[in-house]
């Protein structure tokens, strides 16, 4: 059993004030591996009070000298990725070549974009062109607040301290508690890379706790979350007493929009497999497919085989399977919304309850297919997080869109056409945050956020770092002649 009950506070690892012992899981083998401690009020507060102290030099500290520490980190993080790799593959449960080409990968490539962005930011600049002695600046905001998930730990971790650091904010994280070995070995990235100490503060602990305390404390400026819609809206609540900033990175329920002018076999299958990626574990996967009538049957049986041609295996075997989902409660509550799929009519094509076959042990689930699903079904409403997909079938571009938008949701939507002038026509009017089109990727540093209750703000690259600026208007200096 590894023992990593220590946070890491003020550059040093100090023992609990209110620790309370907590069983890491294996996903894999639903057995502990690990113990954390849960933080209480006193953790936080002295997490919090090492960074207050530290804010006003480091906030201070000059864009280059910024950039130098996160190169330093870069450096420390790439000597460590198989490390990281592994960490987050056993905590969580993604396949070890996965976790490293994309879940280490991620907190890699932000990690330069932010470096990009930082090199090229113009902190003081003329308000308009002619308006000498009329300055934007923009500052450091102040001390952040931290709270990241555990499906994707590197890529959310990396995304808010890096800007961060980035801004010159000083910090405290607190990750997930289901998934934080991943977390406490950023710290020691964080460390060996020379942050100075106060900086960046690391306190395990749960949403109650400390996630509370950091959303509602005086002296946290700026408040980023990523998680469920739920806890954001609690977490704005708790915030709003001291009127700080607050950025969330929400829930999604994104829709993959099909037109027959494409390759409706690669379309879907690529769409399908989006879904079940990281066992459907990520807040912007592709999990209602809306698909033109005339080729709607072709889809669902291209779906399907998917599905079933989608392998489930031990996330410590190489390969390009899918692994298990992290802990009991998202086991229990998967399985409980496919049988809600059942009940309320949807027809299963692929997949169903229980594991995969030859799966006795670890949370495992069946990459599930619902055809002929509705607007008002469960499936098609509630974020499932888990590898299950509903479909159903439009008979106009007007319709897919209304469907579409149909959503307290608006993250992400893909859309799947032939046709340049359809998809720059639907994505108009598509209500999400980011459109992809044909399977086309987002470049690195890209803006990742969404509308309505899939959250408030952006993170990744220039404006990653702004949500972490406050801006000042400086009058009436002018050179002198």
């Amino acid at each position: 059993m590894i023992d990593t009950r220590n946070f890491y506070i003020d550059g040093a690892w100090v023992a609990p004030l209110e620790g309370t012992d907590l069983p890491v899981f294996n996903p894999a083998t639903e057995e502990p591996y690990a113990t954390i401690s849960l933080g209480g009020a006193a953790d936080a507060e002295a997490a919090i009070a090492a960074a207050r102290r530290t804010f006003p030099s480091w906030s201070m500290t000059t864009p280059a000298e910024r950039g130098e520490v996160l190169r330093a980190i870069l450096a420390v993080y790439e000597a460590r990725a198989a490390d990281m790799a592994e960490a987050i593959s056993t905590e969580m449960g993604a396949p070890i070549d996965m976790a490293l080409s994309d879940q280490a990968g991620a907190g890699r490539s932000h990690l330069k974009a932010f470096i990009r962005a930082l090199d090229a930011f113009e902190w003081q600049r003329p308000m308009r062109p002619g308006t000498e002695g009329q300055d934007l600046v923009f500052e450091a905001a102040g001390v952040a607040g931290l709270i990241t998930p555990w499906n994707w730990p590197m890529n959310q971790v990396v995304l808010k301290v890096g800007a961060a650091l980035a801004a010159g904010c000083t910090m405290v994280l607190k990750p997930s508690e289901i998934a934080p070995m991943s977390s406490i070995l950023f710290a020691e990235i964080m460390h060996e890379a020379g942050v100075p100490a106060g900086v960046f503060n690391m306190v395990n602990g749960d949403g109650p706790g400390v996630g509370t305390i950091l959303s509602s404390h005086p002296d946290i400026d700026v408040v980023s979350f990523t998680g469920s819609t739920r806890a954001g809206i609690l977490i704005s609540k708790a915030a709003a007493d001291t009127v700080k900033t607050v950025s969330l990175e929400l829930g999604g329920k994104s829709p993959n929009l099909v037109f027959n002018d494409t390759d409706i076999d690669a379309a879907v299958a690529r769409g399908a497999s989006f879904c079940f990626a990281n066992t459907g574990q990520s807040c912007n996967a592709a999990t209602r497919m809306l698909v033109e009538r005339d080729a709607y049957e072709r889809a669902v049986e291209v779906a399907a085989a998917t599905a079933e041609a989608t392998v489930v295996d031990l996330p410590s075997k190489s390969g390009g399977h899918i692994g298990p989902l992290v802990s009991q409660v998202q086991f229990d509550k998967v399985q409980s919304l496919i049988q809600v799929g059942i009940d309320e009519g949807a027809r299963l094509v692929a997949g169903g309850t229980g594991r995969p076959e030859g799966l006795n042990r670890g949370w495992f689930a069946r990459p599930t297919v619902f055809a002929d699903a509705t607007q008002d079904m469960t499936i098609m409403r509630e974020e499932i997080f888990g590898p299950v997909l509903a479909m159903m079938p439009f008979d106009s571009e007007d319709e897919a869109i209304e469907i579409a938008n149909d959503t307290p949701y608006g993250l992400a939507a893909y859309i799947q056409t032939g046709s340049a002038e359809r998809a720059r026509r639907v994505a108009a009017r598509l209500r999400a945050g980011m459109i992809q089109v044909n399977g086309a990727g987002r470049a690195s540093g890209a803006p990742f956020g969404g509308y309505k209750q899939s959250g408030v703000g952006r993170e990744g690259g220039v404006w990653g770092i702004e949500e972490f600026l406050e801006i000042k208007t400086v009058s009436g200096i002018v050179d002198d002649a």
